[in-house]
């Protein structure tokens, strides 16, 4: 699938208006991801309106991101007035939450660009799929369609491309080779590397700090033939608890937590736990969890994100089956 066929579809329908929707608390590879679509499509169609719509909001350090880049986001998009909708970076139309259904009910052409791994239901919804689930970041994916077109990104698109893949790839060490490829065209068109990652980079607040300690002392750890899984749950900041678990020595994390009656699970695993057990956290683990949970569950490799309805050690406990059922395999 490429940016001829994406361009195929908008002006076949001969759309005036495009709408570009990030997921649920979008983050700096989403919205760059959406910023530098913008710009490339309207290089060829100068006179269509393409607006990035964030309905179920920006995380912090996109917050900030969008102090530093000359990137619009409209919180509150009119999804019934697209004649063009574009999903970036998600794997499940449910991560728009509310707005999911506005979605669905539309007649717009779907289009996805996205890099986990594929959902069946959300592809099925889509006119054109644009998925690579080796892609360490989305923002891959869109400097892949420039590359199609030989058409080089400015200075500002080129910014963004690259803070999206630092931020995706938790600056890099998550990164592959074609990821660095990637990464030197980005610089040679003028970035200032480090300069650009040190202007982006947030100061942990002390909630966040708290959240990771109270993981920590809440964590349940188990060890299924000699994999250490570490279990826990708090009310915020499930991501970067999972991960804190996993840097203090877990070969997979699951943090729980609850928000408006609804169940947020993040995990995490290191690769050596990918590697050595096959298994993909996830398809393995988040997809069927999310379904145990009458939700979605989705991701990547080594991180993956949940939600669902139920209780809390409910989740947890079907969360911990499930690996022993993948690792015993």
């Amino acid at each position: 699938m490429s940016f001829k066929e994406l361009l195929s579809v908008l002006e076949e329908t001969q759309a005036g208006f495009v709408l570009l929707l990030c997921h649920r608390s979008a983050d700096a590879d989403s919205i760059c991801s959406a910023y530098g679509l913008q710009g490339l499509i309207k290089r060829f169609l100068p006179n269509v309106v393409v607006e990035i719509g964030c309905p179920a909001g920006i995380n912090k350090p996109s917050k900030a991101l969008l102090d530093y880049l000359p990137i619009t986001v409209n919180p509150k998009p009119n999804i019934e007035s697209a004649e063009v909708i574009v999903l970036l970076d998600m794997n499940t139309v449910e991560q728009l939450d509310e707005s999911a259904d506005a979605v669905k009910k539309s007649s717009a052409p779907k289009i996805i660009i996205d890099h986990h791994a594929p959902n069946q239901e959300t592809m099925q919804l889509c006119r054109l799929c644009i998925i690579d689930d080796k892609a360490a970041a989305n923002c891959e994916l869109i400097y892949n369609l420039y590359a199609e077109t030989d058409i080089k990104p400015n200075l500002n698109e080129a910014k963004a491309l690259f803070v999206g893949i630092a931020f995706d790839t938790r600056h890099f060490a998550l990164a592959n080779s074609p990821t660095f490829v990637i990464l030197a065209a980005l610089v040679s068109e003028g970035i200032d590397a480090q300069q650009t990652l040190a202007q982006f980079a947030l100061p942990i607040d002390s909630s966040e700090r708290i959240a990771k300690l109270k993981a920590c002392k809440r964590a349940k750890i188990v060890n299924i033939e000699d994999w250490i899984v570490a279990l826990s749950h708090v009310s915020a900041y499930q991501a970067p608890a999972a991960k804190a678990l996993v840097d203090l020595g877990a070969h997979v994390s699951a943090v729980a937590g609850k928000k408006s009656g609804k169940i947020e699970i993040s995990l995490r695993s290191v690769r050596q736990f990918n590697e050595g057990t096959g298994v993909h956290i996830g398809t393995d683990i988040a997809t069927p969890l999310g379904e145990y949970l009458q939700g979605v569950g989705g991701g990547h490799a080594m991180a993956a994100g949940v939600s669902g309805k139920g209780e809390i050690q409910d989740a947890l406990k079907q969360c911990l089956a499930l690996l022993k059922q993948k690792i015993s395999k």
